[in-house]
């Protein structure tokens, strides 16, 4: 029954990021490379449906990766999805708190690059969470942030793998890395 509802799950979403998320068009990436599709997986993981699929997918993902005591989410994409992680890690009875990575530290207040992680003890295992991967360079900059911080990191969840190269630099890393979808389930 489990394996039915993942499964069932696994493709409800991918119906909703294919109806929302998906566009054929010209488009510069974070990365800085141009491309004619695009991925913004904010307009399917920031509706309610979408929130709670995403939350229930990555967190199964999790399981193909070392332990992690907490998840981190790469500005701005990556956030909602750590907060989803959280949300069904508790409800599961398997709590593991959200940690947001900023790009930047905050120029007022705190100033902060990480928000979430003061409960979080030196050495802590994180796990980051990102929407799109590309080339890998938003999430190894993370990686930086939180082992600057004193945290490992456990490895990668991505929701879409573009297949342009960011596995291969993320794995190159020393992390393993874990897409729940590729470019080839849009059909590209």
């Amino acid at each position: 029954m489990a394996s039915s509802k993942a499964a069932f799950n696994r493709a409800r979403l991918l119906e909703m990021l294919r109806e929302r998320s998906f566009a054929r068009r010209r488009v510069v990436l974070a990365s800085g490379k141009e491309s004619d599709f695009f991925i913004d997986c904010k307009q399917t993981v920031l509706t309610a449906e979408g929130h709670a699929l995403a939350g229930e997918l990555m967190l199964d993902a999790l399981a193909a990766l070392p332990a992690c005591d907490a998840v981190a989410g790469v500005e701005l994409g990556g956030c909602p999805l750590a907060s989803a992680v959280a949300l069904t890690s508790h409800l599961r009875g398997t709590p593991k708190d959200a940690v947001y990575v900023r790009k930047e530290a905050k120029d007022h207040g705190s100033k902060r690059f990480l928000e979430g992680n003061t409960t979080l003890p030196p050495g802590a295992a994180l796990v980051i969470l990102e929407d799109v991967t590309t080339t890998g360079g938003s999430t190894l900059k993370a990686v930086e942030k939180l082992r600057a911080a004193d945290y490992v990191v456990s490895g990668v969840v991505t929701l879409v793998d573009r297949l342009e190269g960011g596995r291969e630099a993320i794995e190159a890393a020393g992390l393993p890395f874990v897409a729940v979808y590729t470019r080839n389930d849009f059909g590209l």
